[in-house]
């Protein structure tokens, strides 16, 4: 008998064998790749009727399956902060029952939670509020846990989230953990600080300097050292070119006859939350809290602004805004697009022959290569990315978050345990000492008032899936044209309306993919200024989204019935790929 694999491939060529297109039509038309290399012609797959469909499109799934059972499953491995620290002081606990003098996890709890994540089990979930193991007394006031449950599904494209892998996270004692959470530090006093303002701001520049000291900072720096242009960028082509918000999140664009006008929604300036103890200790345990409180419209100026932002969209919401704006004003296609560089809509105009002197002279894109294929694919690698990621969270790393490493820091500032935060925060930084005169406190100020979300800190949900979301356009668009009439928001009337933006002498000009990719650092970094995330769960996640984006592409490769030579893009290190 033979073995699945050469069953597979023999069943192909058989199946090949009795299509019934003429030679001497395939010989007029372009190869194209299908399966694995066996190479058919376009109008082959298209007039497949009956039976022989139904196998075809089984055969593709096969080959899919078999390509990506055979990915390799890694070797997960944390920071061993876990098996470390007896009393868990450098993993999440949040929403479990905490010790009210030290904030620390109560050690039942914490067994009985992780007992779940080894089950998987939705009732042993359950049991851990059934029990008595979460924080709060009331039960009516109790927040509860987010979706572990997402880290053990299945998806049906793409490799499967136990096939991909994050390094592991930072230690807790580490000189890159300190650096980080000088960093986040920093980051809330100056969230009401206008991102255009950081070159002459005093305290901007302070931080820049700051982070300079820092021994193991691996944020964007100029000349070795961090900036106030580099300062809470990334380092990705484009992320510290123009502008610290990018052209996707500011230019208005059309939704069909609807105007999307891209002001958002404030919140109150100065308004800072869990920079007390026992709002803090509520806050681990699992306590409700009430809404943030909102004022007003404005384009997005700031830290703050940023923060709301990201902290009510609907997770995808940025880049399917991106691709409206891109294909709404003339944005060419990627050059493998096989219809040509315009997106159509679907009209079926004539071509242009200026524009797209190699396009279609017959057909255009819709279902496949069009404006809807775009704007579903656009989304379409969320929830992909979020089960990669959820994974990572739940079932790897379970990384603290930055909150309960600042409620480590203000218990160590207060002498009621002494734990090991590396010396760089401690001592060389002046960031504790600048906090400490404005809050009395040691603890992380945070954005929100219920601070972080339910889940474990590393990888970011929202880094995911925005590195995946940016990597799908980067792939469907041409990422090397230049950005059309960049804008910023106008400082004369608080960011109610825009200017166009006019560029240092010699600064490079933006491009698609530079302004992608910083939507991607804008989002990323959005949830570290609200203190919800580490620089490190951002990274690695925005290229935990992006080889899960690959993944998906490298599936979709199989299905098109069109020529089509790949999918070319750059990634976030530079390099350029075809899939």
């Amino acid at each position: 008998m033979k073995p699945k694999k050469q069953k597979i491939r023999a069943d192909r060529r058989a199946f090949l064998n009795t299509l019934g297109v003429s030679a001497g039509i395939a010989a007029s038309l372009p190869a194209i790749s299908f399966l694995s290399g066996a190479k058919v012609y376009a109008d082959d797959i298209g007039p497949q009727g009956g039976r022989a469909r139904a196998e075809s499109s089984e055969r593709i799934r096969q080959e899919v399956a078999e390509r990506e059972s055979n990915v390799r499953i890694p070797d997960h491995q944390d920071n061993g902060d876990e098996a470390l620290y007896p009393s868990k002081i450098g993993n999440y606990s949040k929403n479990l029952k905490h010790d009210p003098t030290t904030g620390e996890v109560d050690p039942a709890a914490y067994q009985a939670m992780i007992g779940a994540i080894s089950t998987g089990r939705f009732a042993d979930f359950e049991a851990l509020a059934l029990n008595g193991h979460f924080g709060s007394a009331d039960p009516s006031a109790q927040r509860r846990l987010v979706n572990p449950g997402s880290g053990y599904a299945f998806d049906l494209e793409g490799t499967d989230s136990h096939q991909l892998k994050l390094r592991p996270a930072p230690k807790f004692a580490s000189a890159q953990e300190a650096g980080e959470a000088a960093e986040l530090y920093w980051m809330a006093l100056l969230r009401d600080t206008n991102f255009a303002d950081y070159d002459s701001s005093a305290l901007a520049q302070a931080a820049a300097a700051d982070l300079s000291k820092m021994s193991d900072f691996r944020g964007p720096k100029e000349g070795g050292a961090v900036t106030t242009k580099t300062l809470f960028r990334d380092a990705y082509p484009g992320c510290t070119v123009g502008p610290y918000i990018s052209q996707f999140l500011l230019q208005p664009c059309n939704f069909g006859s609807m105007r999307i006008d891209t002001r958002m929604v404030a919140v109150t300036p100065g308004v800072d939350y869990m920079t007390d103890f026992a709002s803090w200790l509520s806050v681990q345990n699992g306590v409700n809290t009430p809404p943030i409180p909102t004022s007003g419209w404005a384009y997005c100026r700031n830290g703050r602004d940023l923060t709301h932002y990201v902290n009510i969209d609907a997770l995808f919401e940025a880049y399917f805004v991106s691709c409206i704006n891109l294909l709404g004003n003339g944005y060419f296609a990627n050059a493998g697009n096989p219809y040509g560089r315009i997106y159509d809509g679907g009209a079926g105009r004539p071509r242009n022959t200026l524009l797209d002197p190699n396009g279609s002279l017959a057909q255009v894109g819709f279902g496949t290569f069009g404006g809807p294929a775009v704007l579903t694919l656009a989304c379409e690698p969320a929830t992909r990315a979020l089960k990669d990621v959820w994974y990572q969270k739940w079932l790897v790393h379970r990384r603290l978050r930055p909150e309960e490493f600042g409620g480590r820091v203000e218990v160590n500032r207060l002498g009621t345990r002494h734990y090991p935060i590396h010396g760089d925060l401690l001592n060389v930084s002046t960031v504790l000492g600048n906090v400490f005169s404005k809050y009395g406190t040691n603890l992380l100020p945070m954005a929100f008032p219920e601070g972080s979300p339910n889940h474990t800190s590393y990888g970011s949900g929202h880094a995911t899936v925005a590195g995946a979301c940016v990597t799908m356009l980067k792939a469907l668009f041409d990422d090397q044209q230049l950005i059309k009439n960049p804008v910023v928001p106008n400082p004369a009337d608080g960011g109610q309306t825009l200017i166009p933006y006019v560029a240092p002498s010699g600064e490079p000009p933006m491009t698609v993919g530079g302004e992608l990719n910083k939507v991607v650092s804008n989002v990323s970094q959005g949830r570290n200024i609200a203190g919800v995330h580490w620089r490190s769960d951002a990274a690695a996640s925005n290229l935990l989204g992006e080889a899960a984006t690959i993944s998906m592409l490298k599936d979709m490769r199989q299905t098109f019935s069109e020529p089509f030579n790949g999918f070319a893009f750059v990634k976030f290190d530079g390099t350029p790929v075809t899939i």
